[in-house]
């Protein structure tokens, strides 16, 4: 079982390796042993999430998920395939404890009376400038 947060955990079964080819380091070894490793985990039909859970996962991670609803998750970061797929999961519990964390509603805020009054002089302060500037009347009409 991976535990994701608090009572939330996902089982092992439900997640699908897969290996290939690493452009990563390795020398010689990386033209002969497959240690790039690809996780797909398939939210949608994953038993350890509410619809609701899964809503929420699949728009935080819609750019890692396909139609499906399958998120896929790579990582060729070691030189061995156990440490990557250590790795991948380590990854896919933080993208899923990110998606899942309640965020807080944002709070309407007025604009102070004091912020507007003072505002307004400043508006008028420039408008008697401008005013100030402006070509005068010197014909006596």
């Amino acid at each position: 079982m991976i535990q994701i947060i608090g009572d939330i955990s996902i089982c092992e079964d439900e997640l699908i390796f897969k290996a290939s080819r690493s452009g990563g380091p390795g020398g010689q070894n990386v033209n002969k042993v497959s240690t790039r490793v690809t996780l797909f985990f398939d939210v949608a039909n994953a038993t350890c999430f509410s619809d609701v859970q899964k809503r929420r996962i699949l728009k935080h991670l819609a750019t890692r998920a396909d139609k499906n609803g399958v998120v896929r998750v790579a990582s060729q970061k070691f030189r061995t395939q156990k440490a990557n797929r250590g790795a991948a999961v380590r990854r896919l519990q933080e993208l899923l404890r990110e998606a899942l964390k309640t965020r807080p509603a944002r709070k309407k805020t007025k604009v102070p009376q004091w912020a507007r009054q003072r505002r307004l002089e400043e508006k008028k302060r420039q408008s008697l400038l401008k005013q100030q500037r402006a070509k005068q009347n010197w014909d006596g009409d």
